[in-house]
């Protein structure tokens, strides 16, 4: 665990704030989405491939689907239309928080550095 107290921020910081007042700002406000989904849905179309169907002129049936990866695997799920809105939602909680845990980790990085600079400077005297 690191003491936070014992650094110093002297520097401004572009973005308004410190790092790690931003990771502690946004630490206070994450909370993992119970229904979050990773990857993204979109909507697509597809023929059935009956001459006779209305699909074979125009651009198909259409088909949402969701798309995320697994274990390093590309998974393609179909979601049906009723689920849409549901399923949207949930992937929209799934991108806020992997957005946010993503701004957390950029304000550590900032830190390590800060950290490093004022350990060599020390290091000095």
């Amino acid at each position: 665990m690191y003491d936070y107290t014992q650094y110093e921020v002297r520097a401004p910081w572009r973005g308004g704030r410190a790092p790690a007042q931003r990771k502690f700002r946004r630490l206070a406000d994450l909370e993992v989405p119970p229904d979050g989904l990773p990857g993204s849905l979109s909507l697509t179309h597809r023929r059935c491939g009956k001459p006779t169907c209305h699909c074979a002129a125009g651009e198909g049936h259409p088909i949402w689907s969701l798309t995320f990866m697994v274990q390093g695997k590309k998974r393609v799920e179909r979601i049906p239309d009723a689920w849409v809105a549901d399923v949207r939602r949930q992937v929209e909680a799934g991108r806020a928080f992997k957005e946010a845990v993503a701004e957390v980790f950029a304000a550590n990085a900032q830190l390590l550095a800060l950290w490093r600079r004022q350990e060599t400077r020390r290091a000095r005297r």
